[in-house]
């Protein structure tokens, strides 16, 4: 049975499938074929909630990088930002955007998770 990850950030990107790239402080577990649930939300629910699967993908590239190589190679920078479904920030907003919800430094070492949906 796949796992659920949650893509409660980027729920519209998901859905629209112009997301294919996710960044990750764990998920070490992960290996390439893996399929997984995407959900709108896996944690945090009240009573009553379910999970909301919003479709599934399967791992096709895994890599730990520091976060901050997206602002280091502007270049490398600006298409993962594409990937990841925001076309329209700068690499350096979506880094302050990722350290501001994950409460990470730039030099954190983050997995870098592409994907492709099923």
């Amino acid at each position: 049975m796949p796992r659920n990850m949650s893509f409660a950030l980027t729920t519209r990107q998901y859905q629209n499938k112009t997301k294919s790239v996710t960044r990750r402080n764990g998920w070490k577990f992960a290996k390439v074929g893996d399929m997984v649930n995407g959900c709108e939300k896996c944690q945090g629910l009240k009573r009553g909630e379910r999970i909301t699967v919003l479709g599934q993908h399967r791992w096709v590239c895994l890599r730990w990088e520091p976060l901050r190589r997206m602002t280091d190679d502007l270049e490398y920078g600006k298409r993962e930002v594409n990937l990841e479904g925001f076309p329209e920030m700068t690499p350096q907003e979506f880094v302050d955007m990722y350290c501001k919800h994950n409460k990470v430094t730039p030099d954190a070492l983050i997995h870098r998770m592409e994907f492709e949906y099923l």
